[in-house]
This record gives C-alpha cells, sequence and structure tokens, in this order.
C-alpha cells in the first residue's frame, strides 16, 4: 500500500516521541493500532459485500440464461410434439388434411360435460318427488 521503509518509520517514531512525549506515546500508539484495526475490518467487509453482490448479479445472470434456455427447448419440444401428432394423424387418415387432434375433438363433449352436472339432471326428479309429497298431505288432510 504505502511504501515505507524501515528509515522513514524510525523518524516517525523519533517525532512522535519528541511531540507527544514519553508518557502518552504508548497510549496514542494503542489507539492508533485500535483505529488502524477498525478501519482494516470495516475494508475487509466492504470488500466482501461488494464481493457478494458480484456473485449474487452472476447468479441471477445465470438464472435467466437457464430459464431463457429451458423456454427455448420447451418450445422446440412443443412444436415438434405438435408435427409429430399431425403426421400421425395424416398417417392415420390421410383425407384429414388439416389435422384436427384428439384434444380438440374432445373439447365440445368435455364442455357438454361441464353444463349439466348430475346434480342438475336429477333435479327435475327430486321436485316431482317433493310435488307428489305435498299432494298426498293435502290429500290426507280431506
Amino acid at each position: 500500500m504505502f511504501d515505507i521503509g524501515f528509515s522513514e518509520l524510525l523518524v516517525i517514531g523519533v517525532v512522535a516521541l519528541i511531540v507527544i512525549g514519553p508518557e502518552r506515546l504508548p497510549r496514542v500508539a494503542r489507539t492508533i493500532g485500535h483505529l488502524m484495526g477498525r478501519m482494516q475490518r470495516y475494508v475487509a467487509d466492504v470488500k466482501a459485500d461488494i464481493d457478494r453482490e458480484v456473485e449474487l448479479e452472476e447468479l441471477r445472470k445465470m438464472r435467466d440464461s437457464v430459464q431463457q434456455a429451458a423456454t427455448n427447448i420447451e418450445t422446440s419440444v412443443q412444436s415438434e410434439l405438435t408435427k409429430t401428432e399431425t403426421e400421425l394423424n395424416q398417417a392415420i387418415d390421410p383425407t384429414l388434411g388439416a389435422a384436427v387432434s384428439p384434444a380438440q375433438e374432445a373439447a365440445p363433449a368435455i364442455e357438454e360435460k361441464k353444463t349439466v352436472s348430475p346434480a342438475h339432471e336429477a333435479a327435475p326428479a327430486i321436485e316431482e318427488k317433493k310435488e307428489v309429497g305435498a299432494v298426498a298431505a293435502i290429500e290426507e288432510k280431506r
């Protein structure tokens, strides 16, 4: 960091001894040592924080590239699957021309099943039983 040789340190020590005095010099040296230690720890913490941020940014970039690669693979597999499905449908029935997938053929049937539930189908029978029961109760009262 600083290019200070032994002779320069000796001159600084002699000047400090003359200016500060021999009775306060050990206390000042100890205080300077503590301050230097704190400064070194602070610098080390800042360096560690910077390194963590750089690594985190690299991990984010890597994650984004992996997600993009996965999306590309998924798209290519889906297109190949669709192409293969179309080819198989044409091989089975060459008159189809524009092939319709089994999922597309089943979609209307699924929609019909969704609109009419078993509870809805049973509702008229339940209503008839209620009406018959009400009529029977009225007739019994007569």
